[in-house]
């Protein structure tokens, strides 16, 4: 096979996995639902990073289809997290069984990968789809992108890793802006607060992204490789330890009232009001 050719290696529901040379693409798929992630897309992305070794692949970037990178965890399509239906028994339970054994396992495997990450962060990137962007090493967005710890404004408390990641890139006070108020930090601001690389002109999103993935793909990748393994061991105690908290915290916000309204809201596309609960 020609090694610059481009290939699609696997087919998946709810993303595309290519390689083109010695860059893989991960692509999320459901841009009719702003590639708002179900607990399938999460398994989707751990298995195609399973496949990567045999891909020959030694960068990655990861992208959405469409008009946003990820919206979030899907609160209402297939697949949608149980925490997040009006109807379900316990949904604080089902967002901590989904978050224990299906995100979460997927952010600590993009961790502990041996090449390097870009994500090119098109349109938004909120809630599970923020952590998702921000757990790459490398972060291009375009300038009509933003970030958005959405969670304050259905109930519930950030999650895939946020907790962790936030403080370290932008320390307590910014942290706790975005997820207190949980406002849109648009593509120029996180350039700005150090969250992001760099932010870019739209069309210059794709190919930057891949120029800077294909820089590191062309760089010693087993140096790269142990960069990334150091840096996660000396963090990944607190890493995993915050994400445990996070799903204990989700279980018990998830069975409020506020969280039940918050949801209702979601669906029925009306403002929460919420009433502490």
């Amino acid at each position: 096979m020609n090694p610059s050719a481009p290939s699609a290696p696997s087919t998946f529901e709810t993303l595309r996995l290519a390689r083109h040379g010695a860059v893989a693409t991960i692509t999320l798929s459901r841009p009719q639902r702003l590639n708002a992630a179900p607990p399938q897309m999460f398994d989707e992305i751990r298995a195609a990073l399973l496949q990567l070794p045999a891909l020959g692949a030694r960068a990655l970037v990861i992208t959405g289809e469409g008009r946003a990178f990820c919206s979030g965890a899907d609160l209402a399509g297939r697949g949608s997290e149980p925490a997040a239906t009006p109807s379900a028994t316990s949904r604080g339970a089902g967002a901590y069984q989904a978050l224990t054994e299906r995100y979460s396992p997927t952010m600590l495997a993009l961790s502990k990968l041996d090449i390097p990450i870009v994500a090119a962060v098109n349109g938004v990137a909120a809630g599970i789809g923020c952590s998702l962007a921000l757990a790459c090493d490398f972060v291009v967005a375009a300038r009509s992108a933003y970030f958005l710890e959405a969670f304050v404004n259905i109930g519930l408390v950030p999650d895939g890793g946020a907790t962790w990641m936030l403080p370290r890139l932008v320390g307590k006070a910014r942290a706790v802006e975005m997820m207190l108020l949980g406002e849109r930090i648009g593509a120029d601001k996180a350039e700005a607060w150090g969250l992001i690389h760099k932010a870019v002109d739209d069309a210059e999103l794709m190919p930057q992204a891949m120029a800077l993935a294909e820089r590191l793909a062309a760089g010693p990748t087993s140096a790269l490789g142990l960069m990334r393994q150091g840096l996660a061991r000396a963090l990944e105690q607190s890493y995993a330890e915050a994400l445990a908290t996070e799903a204990t915290h989700q279980m018990l916000a998830g069975d409020t009232a506020d969280a039940r309204e918050g949801a209702l809201a979601f669906l029925e596309r009306r403002k929460a009001v919420f009433k502490g609960g």
